[in-house]
């Protein structure tokens, strides 16, 4: 079998920059008024257009979308000890910044319906940690979670809610932006997701005040004084003004980006819905997923390793679920509520390549690889 591109790979999601040289207009702005530097012209008009964008009333432009999670837990009045849910189906930066803050991580089950935080685990957890100072919700590939549930559970017991949005810039929850439900969302834009700065996230919240002081803890809470004077702790965390200026390229056509991941999605439903065992991601009545990567589950003779290795073969990335945080060497002597629904998911789940650089014959290409699994 001969692919498309011969020894040219097929990424899972990579950068994917305006064909129409957006992103370069702000970067020169940046080279030609020299302001090569944290803060300037592009980073607040990234965070303006930002926030006009998703509709929240105020962003912070930061160096990850880790930090961001950091300082809204720090905004959130986490400290030492104290418990924090967080989903244990999600990457890694969701959790770490718990850490950061030394706080005690509470790791919640997924449930089939949305791959998201399961609303019934969460209330079992408010029962063992009725101290619980705040809740991370994660929208996982770009699904969004079952936010009405999940919003009332946590005003009845008055918790901070944190969106980690990190996968879902584009996606909406019965009309409105995720990220934008909580007391806190935050964003990445690292080189994989649907818009990327090269590195870089964003902190949003209709709090302006939270989100001012987050922006001088992350210029390393320096007093307004004649000289150098902090006192408070602070942090190297704001955003450049070259890389917001990709940032504002790439806001411009993040409404494509979405369309054509859809178009993917859309694609493998046709190509590869009617084999056995196979389900993709669920897509519920209130969501209008970003899709950020059309993922699928095996429940059947064919295993998850059989699609990621004859894929490999052709030189066609793709990668298993995320590996939930309880079963992490690192996370596991933390708590977890739930009953496994995340390790089934990751024993039988796939992300299939997303890219939105990929043509009509890569698709074809790789849905023929896939299939071919099926007739061996």
């Amino acid at each position: 079998m001969e692919a498309t591109k011969v020894n040219e790979r097929i990424f899972l999601s990579s950068p994917h920059m305006s064909d129409e040289g957006f992103e370069m207009e702000y970067v020169k702005e940046a080279f030609d008024t020299n302001w090569i530097a944290p803060l300037g012209n592009n980073v607040n008009q990234f965070e303006n257009e930002f926030t006009a964008k998703i509709g929240s009333k105020a962003a912070a432009a930061l160096s990850s979308g880790t930090g961001a999670i950091h300082l809204a837990l720090r905004a959130a009045g986490v400290g030492e000890g104290d418990p924090v849910f967080c989903p244990t189906l999600t990457f890694s930066a969701t959790a770490n910044p718990i850490i950061y803050q030394n706080a005690t991580p509470v790791f919640i089950d997924s449930d089939f319906k949305t791959w998201n935080m399961c609303p019934q685990a969460l209330e079992e957890a408010f029962e063992k940690y009725p101290n619980v100072k705040a809740v991370i919700v994660v929208h996982l590939y770009g699904i969004s979670a079952d936010m009405d549930r999940i919003i009332e559970i946590c005003k009845k017991h008055n918790v901070v809610v944190i969106e980690d949005a990190a996968e879902s810039l584009g996606t909406y929850y019965k009309g409105k932006h995720t990220g934008t439900f909580g007391d806190y969302g935050i964003f990445s834009f690292n080189g994989n997701k649907i818009i990327t700065t090269s590195g870089g996230g964003m902190l949003v919240s209709d709090n302006e005040e939270r989100i001012a002081k987050v922006r001088f803890w992350a210029t390393q809470s320096r007093d307004p004084a004649r000289h150098y004077q902090h006192s408070e702790l602070g942090f190297n965390y704001r955003m450049s003004n070259v890389v917001a200026g990709i940032g504002r390229g790439q806001l411009r056509v993040l409404d494509q980006r979405v369309q054509k991941k859809k178009y993917i999605f859309d694609y493998y439903k046709k190509e590869l819905g009617a084999l056995e065992g196979i389900q993709l991601m669920p897509i519920n009545e209130w969501d209008e997923p970003n899709f950020w990567l059309s993922s699928i589950t095996l429940n059947g003779y064919v295993r998850p390793i059989d699609v990621m290795e004859a894929l490999e073969k052709e030189n066609i990335e793709s990668r298993p679920l995320w590996k939930p945080m309880h079963k992490q060497p690192f996370f596991e002597k933390y708590d977890f509520i739930g009953t496994n629904v995340a390790e089934k998911l990751f024993e039988n789940g796939v992300c299939l390549p997303s890219d939105t650089k990929m043509s009509e014959k890569d698709l074809e290409y790789i849905t023929r690889v896939i299939k071919g699994v099926w007739i061996k």
